[in-house]
């Protein structure tokens, strides 16, 4: 019962919060057959976020804050919703979350036909578990992802809690244990005193990530977990930082990888194309 009792405190959909302002709504097919619900935010950007969000929000809570980050940090944004959150049906596991993640991701390179070097994934506490997932699967794939962006994120689920040196049977999400095999630009925003997901998870992760993979972390001073982009609001700052992520690391990164690959290849679940 331990696993259930796990998910059941790991995830906590919030009632519907939809929200007729997602004109943008674009269903996702997973590959279990379930049909998730995702917006896209175009703005016709070299650069497209996929973002996971946390254990309890969904699209309808994060829509309009998106609209304002795409504009002033200039990316295009694809977001989704987890199984079992907002108008996805099903019950959410970490297996599901996975798989969902998959789905936007295949959306956007084989639908849309964004190269892989194009995509920053951008996960949100909870939603660092898939994101770092995905990163770590391309990776060892060869697959050359423009970044990954993780906010407040959890080093595994125990580890939120407990110190553990190792990873027991049970846990969940084991981001620490993924980060050091990713091999794109990581850029880690945490506040000093999260009151949910300690601030050590963020710091830990940083140092297990590889050296030469590691963008100037964003360590939000006196923010709690919730709080990070209100309180850096007012400056400015937050898109700042964001920006300048996507400036130094991904698109140099991108064109570095150019050079060294040329025919940049990237794998899709249909196979593997040449770009």
């Amino acid at each position: 019962h331990m696993g259930s009792t796990l998910s059941s405190l790991v995830f906590q959909p919030p009632s519907v919060t939809y929200l007729n302002a997602t004109k943008n709504l674009i269903w996702l097919d997973t590959k279990s057959g379930v049909k998730i619900p995702a917006f896209y935010i175009n703005r016709k950007c070299k650069v497209t976020l996929l973002f996971s969000h946390g254990n309890a929000e969904d699209l309808g809570m994060i829509y309009e804050w998106f609209c304002e980050l795409s504009r002033e940090i200039q990316v295009n944004v694809l977001a989704y919703d987890y199984e079992g959150y907002g108008k996805a049906p099903g019950v959410p596991s970490e297996k599901s979350c996975y798989e969902n993640i998959e789905a936007a991701y295949s959306h956007l390179t084989e639908k849309l036909l964004i190269p892989p070097e194009n995509i920053v994934l951008y996960g949100r506490s909870l939603g660092s578990g898939p994101s770092t997932y995905l990163a770590h699967k391309l990776s060892c794939q060869g697959v050359y992802l423009g970044g990954l962006v993780l906010q407040s994120p959890v080093l595994s689920i125990y580890r939120v809690a407990f110190n553990f040196r190792f990873t027991l049977p049970g846990d969940m999400f084991p981001n620490v244990d993924r980060i050091s095999s990713v091999c794109c630009p990581i850029y880690v925003i945490h506040g000093t005193r999260d009151e949910v997901v300690p601030f050590w998870n963020g710091e830990d992760l940083f140092l297990a990530s590889p050296v030469h993979c590691r963008a100037k972390p964003f360590w939000v001073d006196g923010a709690g977990h919730n709080n990070i982009e209100t309180i850096t609001r007012d400056n400015g700052v937050f898109y700042a930082r964001f920006k300048d992520f996507l400036d130094e690391w991904v698109s140099a990164f991108a064109q570095n990888t150019r050079s060294q690959h040329p025919s940049s290849r990237y794998v899709t679940s249909r196979g593997i194309v040449n770009m």
